[in-house]
């Protein structure tokens, strides 16, 4: 309950308070001793009498004595005496058994270490802020703690239908038996019937290939997902394969924004601007065959300057084509991979001081510790969703409507 004003300034006059150390000594030693008088008042409580007050009571049980119990706080440690009863009896609820940290401790270190600090640096900041000495192998012991949450979270069910899922993946670098290798995250990410985006998984694996995306698509038919209507990716080769093998109705669309990336690295710069303005006429094209045209145009302007940067796009046609039978408010979404994207460099924000991680898991705690914070934000849900789902519902009828 709030302290009167008065209560304030007699505290400040009777402890001689002049500064900010001085509030928290006096905050620090109050707090040890409200500590203390709880556990005296719940051996009261225990025992059916106060100190010294037995009386003519009928009960062998007695106070016996004190243990000494150093205590981790927000206000640094301190030592406190736990008071004790003759049969064992006690079980203190303020401050239980074995528990020494009463700060919440372990969970500023799981914040801390989600928002990308090392445990070295952890450790140092710890000490400075609150005078707790903790190990680096400690606080990689606390850490260590979410591992069966994020097992729990990597297998948890699904909704059976996403409109639009994303995927791609993220590489870094792992130490394992004294040797460094390339390991890739694994991200999916999806688009719920009610415009929401969810991370449906991160996994961490062997460099990427379509037989790792493979087993993440079966883990999500089995995870509960019956039907995805459009899979958004990048270009890696067996990709589409490996969806239609385990989601055969699903649409496919290749990145557009990588497909222009990969054609402008063949591009000088002084032709870039002028490149890429022409080869807006080819995804803004109002269907398939304006689209067709729009890239015959490009080819004969650029064609010969620039081939590669063309038949990128003509090679892969079929895979880039299929946003433009769907209308405007469906190709916003499904026609680039900027959204997960935007979840990769959020990842690459926490990972960025670590050029090497110790091990598999650590690299799985960091991100998924991540992903909590950035859905976090995901509180609005996409622009125009109830447009896009009425365009969905009519497009692929029952198929949609039988999970809304």
């Amino acid at each position: 309950m709030p302290v009167a004003k008065e209560q304030i300034r007699q505290i400040i006059a009777d402890n001689n308070i002049s500064s900010v150390a001085d509030v928290y000594t006096l905050l620090r030693d109050g707090f040890k001793d409200i500590l203390q008088e709880l556990m005296e008042a719940e051996l009261d409580a225990t025992l059916g009498y106060e100190k010294n007050q037995k009386g003519d009571m009928d009960t062998a049980n007695k106070r016996n004595g004190y243990s000494p119990k150093k205590l981790k706080s927000q206000y640094g440690e301190f030592q406190i005496d736990v008071p004790r009863d003759r049969n064992g009896e006690f079980e203190p609820k303020i401050i239980p058994k074995y528990q020494r940290d009463v700060s919440g401790i372990e969970e500023k270190v799981i914040s801390l270490y989600g928002r990308g600090m090392s445990t070295r640096d952890i450790h140092d900041q710890l000490q400075d802020l609150y005078g707790i000495e903790m190990s680096a192998e400690m606080v990689s012991k606390i850490t260590d703690k979410i591992l069966p949450e994020i097992r729990e979270w990597q297998s948890r069910p699904l909704n059976p239908v996403y409109p639009f899922v994303f995927m791609d993946c993220i590489h870094y670098k792992v130490r394992e038996d004294g040797r460094i290798l390339s390991r890739a995250a694994y991200v999916v990410l999806g688009v719920t019937t009610e415009g929401y985006k969810e991370i449906l998984s991160i996994t961490v694996g062997a460099n990427e290939s379509s037989k790792f995306w493979l087993g993440m698509l079966n883990d999500l038919k089995n995870r509960g997902v019956q039907d995805v209507l459009f899979f958004c990716v990048d270009g890696l080769p067996g990709f589409k394969e490996a969806i239609s093998a385990v989601f055969p109705q699903s649409e496919i669309q290749r990145c557009v924004i990588h497909m222009l990336r990969n054609s402008f690295k063949y591009v000088n710069y002084s032709d870039l601007k002028k490149f890429a303005s022409d080869f807006k006429a080819v995804y803004n094209a109002p269907n398939e065959k304006a689209g067709l045209e729009a890239l015959a145009d490009v080819r004969e302007k650029w064609g010969k300057k620039y081939p590669y940067a063309v038949s990128n796009w003509e090679n892969n046609w079929d895979d880039v084509c299929p946003f433009f039978q769907f209308p405007d408010e469906v190709r916003r979404i499904m026609y680039t991979t900027n959204i997960i994207e935007g979840l990769n460099r959020q990842y690459r924000k926490v990972t960025k001081t670590k050029s090497v991680f110790p091990s598999d898991s650590s690299l799985e705690k960091m991100l998924y510790l991540a992903s909590l914070n950035v859905a976090k934000k995901w509180t609005q849900r996409y622009r125009n969703w109830d447009q896009v789902l009425n365009q969905l519902t009519v497009l692929y009828g029952e198929r949609l409507t039988q999970y809304l």
